[in-house]
C-alpha cells in the first residue's frame, strides 16, 4: 500500500477545475435595470402612505394660486374690489329706494379695506430742522376718522408712524397755522409740534403712543414729556394715545402740578371723540 498523504494529493489534482464563467457583454447603448445584491436582505419597513409619491415628478400639479399675492401693489386689487362692491350696493339702493324700500350697505370688513389703511392722509409741504411742515389733510384722513367711528378696532390696526399723520392731521384740521411732523429718529419725544399764532405766538407738542389694549401708557413716558416740556420752551404738552394710561398716573405727584395748564392726558375715548369731531366740521 502506498502512503495515504500521496495518495489524496493525486486524487485533488485529478479533480476537474471548473472554468470561470465569462462575463456578460455590455452594449453601451442599452441600459441595465439595477439588481439588489443578494447578500442584502429585502425591506419591509410599512411605507408610510404620506411618502408615497402621489405622481411622476413631471407631472406634478402647481399650487393653488390665491386671487392676488399681498405685495407693494396688492392693495390696488383690493381698493378696486371694493369700490366695485360698494358701488353695486348704491346702485342696489337707488333701486329700492325708487320702490319705497330701504336698503343699507353691510358695514365695511376690515379685510376689505386695507388700500384705505395704508393711503396718505396728510399733504406733506417743505422740511425744517424740526421736521416736516403738514400743508393740509387728505380726503382719506377723513375716511379712516369715520371708519374709526363705525369700529374702534381699526385703530388698532394702523401702524405708529400712521397715527402720527394723523394727529398731525388733526392740528392743521383744527386750525393750527404751523404744524410740524417731526422726524422717526431724534425727535425727543415730539412727534408732532403745532404753533397758533395770534396776539402772539403758542407752541404745543405732541407724544403719540400707538398702543392696543392692554397696553397701557406709564408714569414714565408722560415725566420723559414734562422733561422735554423744560427744555423745548412749549406752552403745552400732550400725550395721546389709542389705548390708555395707567391707573396711578393721574394722582402721581410728580405730575398732578403739570395737569391741566402745561400737559393734557388724551387717552382713546377722547381720542375718538375729538378726531370725530374735527371730522365733522368738514361735513358743516
Amino acid at each position: 500500500m502506498g502512503d495515504p498523504g500521496e495518495q489524496k494529493k493525486q486524487e485533488e489534482h485529478s479533480k476537474p477545475v471548473a472554468k470561470p464563467e465569462a462575463s456578460p457583454q455590455i452594449d453601451p447603448n442599452k441600459t441595465t435595470p439595477s439588481v439588489p445584491f443578494v447578500d442584502d436582505p429585502p425591506d419591509t419597513r410599512p411605507v408610510s402612505p404620506a411618502w408615497r409619491p402621489t405622481s411622476q415628478p413631471d407631472e406634478v400639479s402647481p399650487p393653488a394660486r390665491p386671487p392676488f399675492y399681498l405685495d407693494d401693489q396688492s392693495w390696488i386689487t383690493v381698493a378696486h374690489q371694493w369700490r366695485a362692491r360698494q358701488s353695486a350696493y348704491r346702485r342696489a339702493a337707488i333701486v329700492n329706494t325708487t320702490a319705497r324700500t330701504e336698503v343699507f350697505p353691510p358695514p365695511l370688513p376690515l379685510v376689505e379695506a386695507p388700500g384705505l389703511l395704508l393711503q396718505t392722509v396728510i399733504i406733506p409741504g417743505i422740511r425744517t430742522s424740526e421736521g416736516t411742515l403738514i400743508e393740509a389733510v387728505a380726503l382719506p384722513w377723513f375716511d379712516i376718522i369715520d371708519l374709526i367711528g363705525k369700529d374702534p378696532s381699526v385703530a388698532y390696526q394702523l401702524s405708529w408712524d400712521k397715527w402720527e399723520e394723523i394727529i398731525a392731521g388733526a392740528y392743521a384740521q383744527a386750525g393750527f397755522d404751523e404744524v410740524t411732523l417731526t422726524p422717526r429718529s431724534g425727535d425727543y419725544g415730539r412727534d408732532v409740534i403745532a404753533i397758533k399764532r395770534g396776539l402772539g405766538s403758542v407752541r404745543v407738542i405732541d407724544s403719540v403712543k400707538a398702543y392696543k389694549p392692554p397696553y397701557l401708557v406709564k408714569a414714565n413716558d408722560v415725566r420723559a414729556l414734562i422733561g422735554v416740556l423744560q427744555t423745548d420752551g412749549a406752552a403745552k404738552g400732550f400725550v395721546t394715545t389709542t389705548s390708555d394710561f395707567a391707573p396711578r398716573i393721574r394722582t402721581d405727584p410728580t405730575i398732578i402740578p403739570w395737569i391741566p395748564s402745561r400737559l393734557d392726558l388724551i387717552n382713546g375715548e377722547m381720542l375718538r371723540s375729538r378726531l370725530n369731531e374735527l371730522a365733522r366740521k368738514r361735513k358743516a
